[in-house]
């Protein structure tokens, strides 16, 4: 999606995994059924109350970038897939530079002008 100042409008996805075999693995599994472009792990150590108890853990951050169109599929497959019973599911929209966006928008669609971009961006420096 484009607003009205061509700029494209992107939406980013927080969730967490428990380490990192499953965070690549939900990562690819999401990419391949082209619900994100772009999947980017981030260790991080978390606290938080769960069942009464105050945890602290270790774990994998995953920023999912997607489109609008492709928020609820995402949603769907994250309670799908996901290891934990109660997965975090935060997203918010973003602006973003036309050439990210458009990569980004030609990645979830598979468009074959999305390889061309990444041939570009590859060029250029890695797009992420």
């Amino acid at each position: 999606m484009v607003d009205q100042l061509c700029k494209p409008v992107l939406t980013l996805c927080l969730t967490t995994e428990a380490n990192p075999v499953l965070a690549r693995a939900l990562a690819r599994t999401l990419l391949e059924r082209r619900l994100v472009a772009c999947v980017s792990l981030l260790p991080i150590q978390s606290l938080y109350h769960w069942q009464g108890q105050l945890q602290e853990e270790q774990e994998v951050q995953l920023l999912l970038k997607t489109t609008q169109d492709r928020l609820k599929p995402l949603q769907v497959a994250i309670e799908e897939l996901h290891s934990y019973e109660t997965p975090e599911w935060i997203y918010w929209t973003a602006d973003s530079g036309k050439a990210y966006g458009e990569w980004l928008i030609s990645g979830v669609n598979g468009d074959v002008r999305g390889q061309a971009l990444e041939a570009n961006v590859e060029n250029a420096g890695r797009a992420g």
